[in-house]
């Protein structure tokens, strides 16, 4: 039976990657400094004689800000790069580029605790166009600062959280980074 955890402190965020639509398994996406979400939720509300009796909020997506690392493969993905038309080895960006629609998972870690949350975004779009930040002599090389809205996949969910000592089904775990979906996570009634 998998345990229990009751605290759970976000230290350290790691091994990203990307599974674009359409490819059959993930990416490293790269190196994360950081990462911020914030949802966007839609409120219902119920008026009697003008008068707010009821509201009920709800999510209808996230908005990801992600720093990073990112490596040359998944990038020119992300940003719709293309060498079409081109010589082997040129790419390039403009009105005709398209963004591919991917897949996002993480490894969170509580380094107090020594567990992993395994995090996954399964409905994902670049929110922004490429940026470029290049500073001759810097001490450090810049992280790209990147925007994803995180929308929601069939099952109406943006998120999907596990903790890996809570996992009763060892393939989840072992699927998770390379091909999540969200039927890898859904319960099969018995039959």
């Amino acid at each position: 039976m998998p345990t229990t955890i009751e605290e759970f402190d976000a230290v350290r965020i790691t091994n990203f990657n990307i599974k674009f639509k359409g490819e059959q398994t993930a990416q490293s996406f790269g190196c994360v400094g950081q990462l911020e979400g914030e949802t966007e939720m839609i409120t219902i509300v119920k008026k009697c004689e003008g008068v707010e009796t009821k509201s009920k909020s709800k999510p209808q997506k996230m908005t990801l800000s992600l720093n990073a690392h990112v490596k040359v493969a998944p990038l020119r993905s992300i940003f719709g790069l293309s060498n079409e038309g081109l010589k082997p080895g040129v790419y390039s960006y403009g009105s005709n580029s398209k963004s591919k629609d991917f897949v996002l998972t993480a490894d969170v870690i509580d380094e107090f605790e020594d567990l992993t949350k395994l995090i996954a975004f399964p409905n994902c779009t670049s929110s922004t166009g490429l940026t470029l930040s290049i500073e001759n002599g810097a001490d450090e090389v810049a992280e790209l600062e990147l925007e994803f809205t995180a929308m929601v996949d069939d099952n109406k969910n943006c998120y999907y959280e596990a903790l890996l000592d809570e996992l009763a089904d060892t393939t989840v775990a072992e699927t998770w980074r390379t091909n999540f979906t969200p039927d890898l996570v859904k319960e099969v009634p018995a039959p």
